[in-house]
C-alpha cells in the first residue's frame, strides 16, 4: 500500500485500542485523520520532505499531534504511542476485528476476560463455549463468531483490489519504462479487476529477460524479493506480493491472454480453438490440423498468432474479448456474433450522485466537494449526506429539519458553483424496508439515496425491494451493505430486485469505494438484462476520492454494462429527468 494508506492503517488500529479501551473522542479523531489522510493527493513522504509537520498538518482533519505521529512514523517506521498500546493488549486487532460482528470493544472485552490474542484464540473460546459466559455475551453471539471465523480467515488470505491495484500500477508503469522492455501490462485477476486478489501479476516482453529480472528485483519499492532467476522473479512491496513473468515479444499477446484467465475463460477458448484444428497457449496459437500429436510439445505446428492478444482471439474468430469479460459468462458466445457490449469507459462518467460532506461524516465543505468535482472534470452531483438512522452512530446522521437547512446551503452553493450541485442525502432503510426521513423533507430533495446500514445478515430482497418500491427513492446505496474482507453482506434475489427497479425507475449504485464494490460485477449483469438503470457513485467522503471511480467503472465492465446503462453517463438534463 502507499505511504498514505499505510500511515491510515496505522491510526485506524490506534483509533481500534483507543475503542477497546473505552476511551472516547479519540478513536473518532484518529478515524477521520485516517480518512483524510488516505484520500489526500500528495503523498504524506513528499509533504514531510517539502515542510515538515506544518505541511502535513494541512491535511484537513489533521492536526499538530497527528501531523507529529506521521512524522515519527516516516523517520522511524514506527509510532511509539502505537507500539504502547499493543504492548498494552498484544491482539492481533485486524484479525480479530474481520470477524463480522467482533468491533475493537469487543477485543477488549475478550482479551480482559479471556486473554484472547488471535483469531485461532477466538475460535478455540468460541469452541468450548467460553464467551457465553462473559458478560454481555450470549450463545447466539458465540454461534455467531464461530460461523463467522472461517470468512474471516479467508478474506485475509487476499488483498482489497483498492490496496493491490496502485502496486501494480507503479510496477507496470517502473517496468515498461526500461529500455529492454517493449511492452508490460498487468495480468491475472488483478487486470480483470475483481474486487479481491491472491497477488500481484505483471508480465513484460523483453528479449532479455535476466536483464529485466535484475532490475525488478532491486526495485527501490521493493520489501523483500520472494525468489528471482531467469525470466521470472517475485517480490513483497506494499504488503503485496508482486510475481513478473518476462517473454519475448512476439509471444507476449499469448502470454497475457493466458495469464490474464480466468481458468473457466480459457478453457472455453481452447476447446473452440481445438474445433478448429488449433491449439492455444501461452506461446501462441498454432496450426495442429495436420500433426498426428499435437501435444507433442508447446510449440508443435505452425505458429499463426501470439504477439498479440487481438490476433489471438482473431485466430479462432472472435472479436477482442476485454479482460473484465473473461468469466465464461457468454462471453465467447457473443465475440463469435460480433455481439459483445461497448462497455462504459471511465471517460464516460460525467457526475457523481452520492458524495458525503463535513456537514455528516465527510472531511470536506460542500463548496470544497464541488469546487473537486469540477477539477476533476465532473458536470454535476448529489451531496447525500447521512440521515438519522438505524446503523448511525456517533451523531454523524442530520436529523429533519437540519437535512432543509442542509438543503438550502447546498443549493446557495449550485448557484456559484461550476457544477450542477443537487440537494440529497443518505437515508437509512430500516429492517422492513422503511426510509428514515419524513415524507415532506424527501419531496423537496433532488436526490434520495437510501441504503442498508445496519442488520445485513441473511436475505435482504424483501427489504430492499421495499425501499425500491417508495416513491421518493431515486437511487438505491450500496445494496447488499458488504465491506469486503469484512463481511459478506446481504444475500439477494438479484433477478426480482433488478425486475423492481426496472419497473419503477430506481437506480441499483454501484459503490465505487473500493472497500465495497456494491453490487458486485454478477449483479451488474442481472440488473442490465432486467433493463434496470445502475448508476457508478463513489461515495466520497473527501476530494481525493472522485478518483476512486474507476473501481466503479471496472466492476460495471464486469457487468457488461455500457454508457446507456450507467445513469451518471447521462447528461444533466437526462439525470434530471430521472430523478424525477
Amino acid at each position: 500500500m502507499s505511504e498514505n494508506a499505510a500511515v491510515a492503517a496505522l491510526f485506524e488500529e490506534m483509533a481500534d485500542h483507543l475503542e477497546a479501551r473505552d476511551v472516547e473522542y479519540k478513536p473518532n479523531v484518529y478515524r477521520r485523520a485516517a480518512e483524510s489522510i488516505r484520500g489526500h493527493t500528495v503523498s504524506v513522504e513528499r509533504l514531510h520532505e517539502a515542510g515538515g509537520e506544518d505541511a502535513i498538518a494541512e491535511i484537513d482533519d489533521v492536526g499538530e499531534a497527528i501531523a507529529a505521529k506521521t512524522a515519527e512514523y516516516l523517520e522511524t517506521g514506527a509510532i511509539a504511542e502505537l507500539e504502547e498500546l499493543r504492548e498494552g493488549m498484544p491482539v492481533e486487532m485486524g484479525a480479530l476485528t474481520a470477524v463480522e460482528g467482533v468491533g475493537p470493544k469487543t477485543v477488549g472485552s475478550l482479551y480482559e476476560a479471556l486473554g484472547i490474542e488471535t483469531l485461532e484464540d477466538l475460535e478455540a473460546a468460541a469452541e468450548a463455549g467460553e464467551i457465553r459466559s462473559v458478560k454481555g455475551f450470549g450463545e447466539t453471539t458465540e454461534a455467531n463468531i464461530l460461523e463467522r471465523i472461517p470468512f474471516a480467515r479467508e478474506a485475509r488470505a487476499r488483498s482489497v483490489l483498492g490496496d493491490a491495484r496502485p502496486v501494480a500500477d507503479r510496477l507496470v508503469e517502473f517496468i515498461g519504462d526500461l529500455d529492454a522492455v517493449t511492452a508490460a501490462e498487468t495480468a491475472g485477476s488483478i487486470r480483470r479487476w475483481r474486487p479481491t486478489i491472491g497477488d500481484v501479476d505483471i508480465l513484460a516482453a523483453s528479449e532479455d529477460g535476466e536483464a529485466v529480472v535484475e532490475v525488478f528485483a532491486d526495485w527501490d519499492g521493493a520489501d523483500s524479493v520472494i525468489e528471482a532467476g531467469g525470466n521470472k522473479a517475485s517480490i513483497r512491496a506494499d504488503g503485496e506480493r508482486v510475481d513478473l513473468r518476462v517473454v519475448v515479444p512476439g509471444e507476449f499477446g499469448a502470454a497475457l491472454q493466458y495469464f490474464t484467465g480466468s481458468k473457466a475463460h480459457n478453457v472455453a477458448l481452447r476447446n473452440r480453438a481445438v474445433e478448429q484444428g488449433l491449439k492455444i497457449n501461452e506461446y501462441g496459437v498454432f496450426d495442429v490440423s495436420g500433426i498426428d500429436d499435437p501435444d507433442a510439445g508447446q510449440r508443435v505446428g505452425e505458429r499463426v498468432a501470439g504477439e498479440t492478444e487481438a490476433g489471438v482471439y482473431g485466430a479462432v474468430g472472435l472479436e477482442y474479448v476485454p479482460p473484465e469479460l473473461r468469466e465464461d459468462r457468454g462471453e465467447i458466445e457473443a465475440a463469435a456474433e460480433g455481439a459483445l457490449p461497448e462497455l462504459v469507459g471511465t471517460t464516460d462518467v460525467r457526475g457523481d450522485l452520492h458524495l458525503h460532506t463535513s456537514a455528516s461524516d465527510g472531511t470536506a465543505t460542500v463548496e470544497e466537494m464541488a469546487a473537486a468535482a469540477a477539477e476533476f472534470g465532473h458536470e454535476y452531483l448529489a451531496v447525500a449526506d447521512h440521515a438519522t438512522g438505524p446503523g448511525m452512530v456517533g451523531g454523524v446522521g442530520l436529523d429533519d429539519a437540519e437535512l432543509l437547512e442542509h438543503a438550502d446551503a447546498i443549493r446557495a452553493v449550485d448557484d456559484g458553483a461550476a457544477v450542477d450541485v443537487l440537494a440529497g442525502v443518505e437515508a437509512n432503510i430500516g429492517s422492513e424496508g422503511s426510509i428514515s426521513v419524513g415524507e415532506d423533507v424527501l419531496e423537496t430533495l433532488d436526490c434520495v439515496v437510501a441504503s442498508p446500514h445496519s442488520g445485513l445478515d441473511g436475505d435482504g430482497t424483501d427489504r430492499l425491494v421495499a425501499a425500491v418500491e417508495h416513491p421518493e427513492v431515486d437511487v438505491l446505496g450500496h445494496p447488499t451493505g458488504r465491506l469486503l474482507n469484512r463481511r459478506p453482506g446481504h444475500d439477494v434475489d438479484i433477478e426480482r430486485l433488478a425486475a423492481a427497479a426496472a419497473d419503477t425507475g430506481t437506480a441499483l449504485e454501484i459503490n465505487a469505494d473500493p472497500r465495497r464494490l456494491d453490487l458486485r460485477s454478477g449483479y451488474v449483469k442481472a440488473a442490465v438484462e432486467a433493463g434496470a438503470t445502475v448508476v457508478i457513485n463513489t461515495d466520497a467522503h473527501g476530494t481525493g476520492a472522485y478518483a476512486n471511480v474507476r473501481f466503479g467503472v471496472h466492476t460495471a465492465r464486469r457487468g457488461w454494462a455500457e454508457p446507456t446503462d450507467v445513469l451518471n453517463c447521462w447528461d444533466a438534463a437526462g439525470v434530471r429527468e430521472f430523478l424525477g
